[in-house]
């Protein structure tokens, strides 16, 4: 008897090995898995700034990574910290104007510099939802704690998602990347309820879905975790987030899907030699 759906362990066209240099970008799950993979030794650069849950935010960097664009001072918006970067984390932000841009420029070089390797690119997409400010119409990739008043909220469209998804992949092919994941969250968005949660993710899958074909692959992250794993035993205590067993499945269903015998074999010794190196004895 079979007590539970377990997904399709499937093999994909694409195989990642620890030659493969990797950039994964979007939420905060992104760096869950990224950080499995740099301690199985790959050559990893995740979420450099900071968690990206929305699609526009997404296509903003990368396609300011791609053509090397620095930020000025003409981009930082004031508020309650002095200056901040509303495109990218809260950490974005100071009272020195230099300081920042310099910081922010460096880590976009980072983006430019890996992009220029052709590595596979991994997009964890978060919500459909957008904060946008009220003056400019602009989407934010956070909102750095400014007054709620200063933005409005909205989902983007199945069809808008789609169109930014299908921008970004376009642009790393010309840009000579060759394979492009998508994959959505499986971190629930409680704060929208229930109903929102479902119509945010759902808008995420159906855009991946109109996008993904050659060189664009989806992985099911989200559908691992509510029809495989699909119960609360699996979720941390928020009951929003996986639980460390069940980040460990979803990454060992990436192996799976991604990894050739002798690259789990690789990525096994580097992570009993990563554990090693971690060890403090007991004195």
């Amino acid at each position: 008897m079979r007590f539970r759906t377990e997904i399709e362990r499937l093999p994909q066209p694409l195989r990642i090995d620890h030659a493969t240099p990797l950039l994964m970008l979007g939420s905060c799950f992104t760096d869950e898995v990224g950080a499995r993979l740099e301690r199985d030794g790959f050559d990893v650069l995740r979420n450099p700034f900071g968690p990206l849950y929305n699609p526009a935010s997404i296509t903003r960097c990368i396609e300011r990574a791609l053509e090397r664009r620095q930020y000025t001072e003409a981009d930082l918006t004031e508020g309650p910290r002095g200056l901040h970067c509303l495109d990218y984390a809260s950490r974005y932000s100071g009272t020195d104007a230099g300081a920042l841009l310099e910081e922010i420029n460096a880590t976009l070089e980072s983006v430019s510099a890996m992009l220029a390797r052709r590595p596979a690119v991994i997009l964890t997409l978060g919500s459909a939802y957008v904060f946008e400010l009220k003056d400019t119409g602009r989407i934010v990739g956070n909102c750095h704690k400014f007054p709620a008043d200063r933005f409005t909220r909205r989902r983007l469209s199945v069809d808008e998602c789609a169109a930014l998804l299908r921008s970004t992949v376009g642009r790393l092919h010309a840009a000579g990347v060759d394979d492009v994941i998508l994959t959505v969250s499986p971190i629930r968005h409680l704060a929208d309820g229930l109903h929102g949660n479902v119509l945010s993710k759902s808008t995420l899958q159906l855009a991946a879905d109109s996008v993904a074909g050659s060189g664009c692959h989806y992985f099911p992250s989200y559908e691992i975790m509510l029809d495989d794993l699909r119960d609360y035993r699996f979720y941390a205590s928020d009951m929003k987030h996986p639980s460390e067993v069940a980040v460990d499945y979803i990454y060992e269903v990436f192996s799976d899907y991604y990894f050739t015998k002798s690259t789990v074999a690789a990525a096994r010794e580097a992570r009993s030699r990563t554990l090693a190196a971690q060890h403090r004895p007991i004195l």
